[in-house]
């Protein structure tokens, strides 16, 4: 069996009166995330570890953020599209370590929801997938809420 392993980095900036989608699920705060897309860094961020680990280059190549059907897009769905093609290039996912970076609001009790919605698109057991959070202490564009970043790492196997 065959392995690669990938890398993949997403920040996007949060404002007021926004909604805010993560890990595939939308969390009620007072801030959202700003994007072309949902602008769902953990998806983002695992699509380009995806891609990485298989030299296909990154999301933006295969999603425009200047091309309009991309618009508010469920990145579910790119998660979706980004499967298939690791599929069709002989790869799957064999696991996962996704670290959000994000002040508030804290993420732990949303955590089990994002991996199961994250596992169900990628047909993956819930096992493969370790969602993590971490603040950076208020340092930072992170720390003064003013955005969200998620970092992921995966092994991908040959089919």
């Amino acid at each position: 069996m065959n392995f690669k392993i990938g890398h993949g980095y997403d920040v996007h900036r949060l404002e007021s009166n926004r909604k805010f989608t993560i890990g595939g699920i939308e969390i009620k705060h007072y801030k959202g995330v700003i994007g072309h897309s949902d602008a769902d860094v953990v998806i983002h961020a695992l699509c380009d570890a995806m891609l990485g680990a298989l030299s296909l280059d990154d999301i933006g190549s295969h999603f425009p953020d200047n091309d309009k059907k991309y618009k508010n897009i469920d990145s579910k769905i790119l998660l979706g599209k980004v499967t298939e093609l690791c599929n069709k290039n002989g790869y799957r996912l064999s696991n996962a370590d996704i670290t959000i970076l994000l002040q508030e609001p804290k993420i732990s009790k949303y955590k089990t929801k994002m991996i199961k919605v994250l596992s169900e698109v990628l047909n993956v057991d819930y096992s493969k997938i370790s969602v993590k959070a971490t603040t950076t202490e208020g340092l930072g564009f992170i720390g003064r809420e003013e955005g969200v970043a998620a970092q992921c790492v995966v092994i991908m196997k040959s089919l």
